[in-house]
C-alpha cells in the first residue's frame, strides 16, 4: 500500500515543494487551497509528472473552522494520512500597535486555528495505528522578535507552542512531531522585493530537511529544525 501526505496550502512555495518531493518517492498527495485553478494545474502538473501517483485536492478557506473540519472529513473519506504539513499561512505586515485590528482575527485564524483544528481531526485515528508525523510550518519570526511582525510573529510564536505541546502528548503513542522554523523563503510572500534570488532560501531546502527528517528511525526524532538564509535573516 502506498503511503500519503497531506499538506495544506500545497499550491505554492514550501507546501509545492514539500509535495513535489514526496511525490517523486510515490507518497500519494492529499492537498488544499483557496484558489481552484491552482489546484487544477497542481493536479495536472503532478499527474503528468508522476502518473503512478494518487492526487486528491479540494478547495478551502482554513482560515474557518467548519471549512477547516469539513477538508479533513474529505480526506478521511479516502485515508488517513502518513504525514500531516500544517503549511496554510498568511503574512501581513504591520505593528501591533497600529495595525488593523482584522489582522489579528485573520492571521490566527489562518495561521494557528487551522493546524489546530486539521491536527485534532487526525490525532485520534493516528495514536490509534501507533504511527504518524506531524509538521508544523512555522518561521524564524516564532523565535526572534521584530519590529513590524505584528500578528504574523504572534502566530508563529503561538505555532511553536503548540507544536511543543502536541509533541509531548503524543510521543507515547509512537507519533512524531515536528516544529520546521525557516527564515526568508523564496516564495510568493517576497514578490516585488528589490533583493537577488540567492539572499533567500530555496523552497526545495525546507522540502529536503522535511525529507530527511521523516527518514529517520521510528526511534528518533527531530524536534525543530531552523534554517535561515546563508547571508543572515533579511
Amino acid at each position: 500500500m502506498s503511503k500519503s501526505i497531506l499538506v495544506t496550502g500545497g499550491t505554492k512555495g514550501i507546501g509545492k515543494a514539500i509535495i513535489l518531493r514526496f511525490a517523486q518517492q510515490g507518497f500519494d498527495i492529499y492537498t488544499c487551497a483557496r484558489n481552484q485553478q491552482d489546484l487544477d494545474d497542481l493536479k495536472t502538473e503532478l499527474n503528468q509528472k508522476f502518473p503512478e501517483v494518487t492526487v486528491f485536492v479540494k478547495g478551502a478557506d482554513l482560515s474557518g473552522k467548519e471549512q477547516t473540519k469539513a477538508f479533513a472529513e474529505e480526506v478521511k473519506k479516502h485515508c488517513v494520512p502518513d504525514i500531516l504539513i500544517n503549511n496554510t499561512g498568511i503574512f501581513i505586515p504591520g505593528a501591533i500597535h497600529s495595525e488593523p485590528e482584522e489582522n489579528f482575527e485573520l492571521t490566527l485564524q489562518t495561521n494557528l486555528f487551522s493546524a489546530y483544528y486539521l491536527t485534532r481531526a487526525f490525532t485520534d485515528e493516528f495514536i490509534s495505528r501507533r504511527s504518524g508525523h506531524i509538521f508544523t510550518i512555522g518561521s524564524i519570526a516564532g523565535l526572534t522578535a521584530y519590529a513590524n511582525g505584528g500578528s504574523y510573529a504572534i502566530s508563529k510564536w503561538a505555532m511553536l507552542g503548540f507544536t511543543k505541546c502536541l509533541r509531548q502528548e503524543l510521543l507515547p503513542h509512537g507519533i512524531r512531531v515536528t516544529s520546521v522554523l525557516p527564515g526568508a523563503t523564496l516564495t510568493a510572500s517576497w514578490e516585488g522585493v528589490d533583493l537577488p534570488a540567492e539572499r533567500f532560501i530555496k523552497a526545495s531546502d525546507v522540502a529536503e530537511m522535511v525529507w530527511s527528517a521523516y527518514n529517520l528511525s521510528a526511534q528518533s526524532v527531530v524536534e525543530e529544525i531552523v534554517i535561515r538564509p546563508q547571508l543572515g535573516d533579511i
